[in-house]
């Protein structure tokens, strides 16, 4: 299949997700917020605020090298999503 075509696909199913995501949310009262895609929440100590300058998705743990705190890359980005939305007033 050609490549440029599976890209469409996949960007239309995630279009389709949000749509309904947010009118869900706007029928339950929710808000959603969204961050540009490349914020880099997963490689942002969420203890100290430092970025780093790589981080491979095939690393899942990583520790900072400022502040020594060790992460999970997942749980990490999360509460830095998390520090994003308080900032904005959710």
């Amino acid at each position: 299949m050609n490549k440029h075509l599976t890209r469409h696909i996949a960007d239309v199913g995630w279009g389709t997700f949000r749509t309904l995501l947010e009118a869900e949310a706007k029928l339950q009262g929710v808000q959603i917020l969204k961050t540009d895609r490349f914020e880099p929440t997963s490689k942002t100590c969420s203890s100290c605020g430092n970025i780093l300058s790589e981080l491979p998705l095939s690393v899942r743990a990583w520790a900072c090298p400022v502040c020594g705190v060790h992460h999970d890359r997942d749980e990490n980005a999360a509460k830095n999503l998390l520090r994003f939305a308080m900032a904005v007033g959710v």
